[in-house]
């Protein structure tokens, strides 16, 4: 009788278990998706805030911003600083998307328009796959180098033909804005394996602090400040709305679902940002952007399936 009861028990456990999972991967997919929203309103946002703010004042105090925001959780919850072998990593994500991706998007911004940039970070995700797939030391597919290969050249012909047969310099910088924030994603869905996913861009943004407090201080003083209300909204969003809640929950999806996962769902961001920029700059969308986002993501889709 009791062999039995163990028997009938077993099942019930292994459901039970099962369902769990299911709903913590739902949850994570909830949000990513969640990130992914919000880094879909980055550009537009950033474009108003430029309205009132120069480019080095807009990235320096943003990031000043969102430190303040996570050093006060981090202060209020009283955690405890991460362990020496995190520092590294941590490094990585500050560099990547606390420092390097809005300073060079920001910059790309000045001269570009945000449906444009929208379909040339459209391969972040596809990036990110790639320095993820190294990272972990997995060997992909011929089927996900192919795809790889057509989704860079889509994106390359697109930026190419915008910019009457040669690469500009804001494509440069949304090139070069492409690889430091898939390292940053990268290390940071690495990291919130190991801490939670909110304490990973926290301490990035406290450990920025003596680059962006300086930094935020020498721009204020030599580039004037408009406060009107697209910039301080701009300036509001991308310093707490995509740089801290939006890395909280998408590094929390990222570790429950997984970085290919996760990745799969940002396929989504270049066409919502090219929503964002005609309802909310009024921007022309050209006939080629739709098209070229469509072709990536068909591309990047096929990654990930070649991955699985």
């Amino acid at each position: 009788m009791r062999a039995q009861s163990s028997a009938t028990a077993s099942p019930r456990i292994a459901v039970g278990t099962a369902s769990a999972e299911n709903r913590g991967a739902s949850f994570g997919t909830v949000q990513a998706a969640l990130g992914v929203v919000a880094f879909s309103l980055t550009f537009p946002a950033t474009a108003w805030g430029l309205e009132g703010f120069g480019p080095w004042s807009l990235i320096a105090v943003r990031s000043v911003l969102a430190a303040a925001v996570a050093g006060a959780c981090l202060l209020g919850l009283r955690v405890t600083a991460p362990e020496r072998r995190h520092w590294l990593g941590l490094a990585v994500v500050g560099a990547g998307v606390v420092l390097g991706f809005p300073l060079l998007t920001t910059l790309a911004l000045q001269t570009s328009t945000t449906a444009h940039a929208a379909v040339v970070v459209g391969l972040l995700p596809l990036t990110t796959a790639l320095l993820s797939a190294l990272r972990v030391g997995t060997r992909p597919s011929r089927t996900f180098w192919f795809a790889a290969l057509a989704g860079a050249a889509a994106v390359i012909a697109f930026t190419v033909q915008q910019s009457g047969g040669a690469l500009t310099s804001a494509d440069a910088y949304l090139f070069a804005a492409l690889l430091v924030c898939a390292a940053g994603y990268t290390e940071g869905g690495r990291l919130a394996r190991q801490m939670p996913g909110w304490q990973v861009i926290g301490w990035a943004l406290v450990l920025c602090l003596p680059l962006t407090v300086p930094m935020a201080a020498v721009a204020l003083s030599f580039e004037p400040v408009h406060l009107t209300a697209h910039s301080v909204t701009g300036l509001l969003w991308v310093a707490i709305g995509s740089q801290f809640l939006g890395l909280v929950v998408w590094y929390r999806g990222m570790a429950a679902i997984g970085i290919p996962k996760a990745s799969q769902l940002q396929l989504a961001q270049p066409l919502l940002t090219l929503v964002w920029s005609v309802l909310l700059l009024g921007e022309h969308l050209p006939v080629a952007a739709p098209l070229t986002a469509a072709a990536v993501l068909v591309c990047i889709a096929v990654t990930q399936r070649a991955r699985g």
